[in-house]
């Protein structure tokens, strides 16, 4: 058994990531975040190269994958394709917090520059929250 006492807390320009488990926190093979965004925040465009799972915990949000907008309200789940391109804006009111899952390997990859929240891993990255 592994306890984690000590979370990781990431804060990017649209979210903030605390990260509750991951590889280099003791050895699990899943990630598991939570991501809280702001009323009206909008995340880049990007893909990631493994299924995620978000569970809405409140708020709610619109996401954008590939091309098809659906809304989320607290209480969803959504599954998340991988390789699929999405967006995610926060509800212009109340924001949106939700629990992520993913495998431990998950890389996130889009177009530009890698941000100071991740680090390159071939054409992909590793974010912060998911290491």
């Amino acid at each position: 058994m592994t306890v984690i006492r000590d979370s990781r807390r990431t804060e990017t320009p649209n979210a903030v990531m605390t990260t509750l488990a991951s590889p280099t926190q003791g050895g699990s093979q899943q990630a598991v975040w939570r991501v809280e965004m702001a009323p009206g925040a909008v995340g880049p465009v990007h893909a990631f190269d493994t299924e995620l799972v978000w569970a809405i915990l409140g708020g709610g949000a619109e996401i954008t994958l590939d091309g098809v907008v659906e809304v989320v309200k607290e209480g969803e789940t959504v599954v998340l394709p991988a390789d699929a391109e999405r967006q995610v804006r926060a509800d212009a009111q109340r924001g949106m917090v939700a629990i992520v899952c993913a495998p431990g390997s998950t890389r996130v990859y889009r177009m530009g520059v890698v941000p100071a929240c991740a680090t390159a891993d071939g054409d992909k990255i590793l974010p912060n929250w998911v290491a």
